[in-house]
């Protein structure tokens, strides 16, 4: 059995993506278990390929109810904690990055501005497995969604990654009244951000759609555009080639932003030495400095570079 770690939010799972179709390739043979949390199966069960998910939230020690595998490769982090609770499985062999701390030398070093798909991929390189790093597509779900939504989300997990709720409103509202359908989505603890948003927006109870993650993902793939801070929908609408306008602060999007695509777009106006999350509960100047404007113009540019490149042929296209 090869086990492979990734005990994160749905984002870190989507950029692991590449690098677990690379381990399956490489292991045809052998079953591969994911040690990743519960709730994030309906997501795993769209990248294919993984046997078993064995459930795990965080890094505390514990021993999994499994066999012992073959290999152990840690997709989660630098360590020590996330190499130390793989070694708790006995693995006969652990992939992870150089740690002296947990006693691990046989592995590459951490590069700290690494974007997060290349790391992966550079760690199973290392030990010589292939990995396509644009391999990122997810299957889409074979759930009821309604097609060509806008989809406005205004939450993120980490407080400075939050652009404030009345931006996110006015942006909603301009589309609105542009002929985009907008719904506003998000976790069941953002409930009254999204009525926050919806009400200045002035949008209808009907905007606010229910999703969990199945049914988020499958809003996504079927929509016209997704708007959102730097967070995990941004990464389901890379998975689904769906235009998309993704604010980041404070985290670089050299980091964790999309691949190269006209049809997505990266904000930010931070600096390469930007820290990463802070501990303050403010929103990150890099944000704030992000203008309504701006966004409602990446997001005509990211549309009508969608709407050329899914036009039928013989269709005239604009100028």
């Amino acid at each position: 059995m090869i086990l492979a770690l990734r005990a994160l939010g749905v984002g870190d799972l989507a950029t692991a993506v590449p690098a677990l179709r690379g381990l399956r390739a490489a292991f045809p043979g052998e079953p591969l278990a994911l040690a990743a949390p519960a709730w994030l199966t309906p997501l795993i069960d769209l990248i294919g390929g993984v046997g078993r998910i064995v459930p795990t939230d965080g890094l505390t020690p514990r021993r999994w109810d499994i066999e012992r595998p073959r290999l152990a490769v840690n997709l989660h982090g630098r360590g020590p904690e996330s190499h130390r609770l793989l070694r708790a499985a006995a693995p006969e062999t652990l992939w992870a990055f150089a740690n002296a701390d947990a006693g691990h030398l046989d592995g590459p070093p951490w590069r700290e501005e690494e974007h997060e798909v290349r790391r992966w991929c550079r760690l199973l390189c290392r030990h010589g497995v292939t990995c396509d790093e644009s391999d990122l597509a997810l299957a889409v779900p074979d759930l009821p969604a309604p097609r060509g939504v806008t989809i406005v989300h205004p939450g993120a997990k980490v407080p400075a990654r939050r652009w404030p709720a009345d931006r996110f409103a006015a942006v909603a509202r301009h589309l609105g009244e542009a002929g985009h359908r907008v719904v506003i989505t998000g976790s069941a603890s953002e409930r009254d951000l999204r009525v926050r948003v919806a009400r200045r927006a002035g949008l209808p109870a009907s905007a606010l759609p229910f999703t969990g993650l199945g049914e988020l993902a499958a809003l996504v793939a079927h929509a016209r555009l997704v708007i959102s801070g730097d967070t995990g929908i941004a990464h389901l609408a890379t998975a689904y080639a769906t235009p998309s306008v993704t604010l980041f602060g404070p985290m670089s999007p050299a980091r964790w932003g999309p691949p190269d695509r006209p049809y997505h777009r990266a904000i930010w106006h931070g600096t390469q030495s930007e820290p990463g999350d802070r501990p303050g509960p403010g929103v990150h100047p890099a944000l704030l400095a992000v203008g309504e404007h701006e966004v409602l113009e990446a997001a005509a540019e990211v549309t009508g570079v969608a709407a050329v490149r899914s036009a039928p042929p013989g269709i005239a296209r604009p100028a």
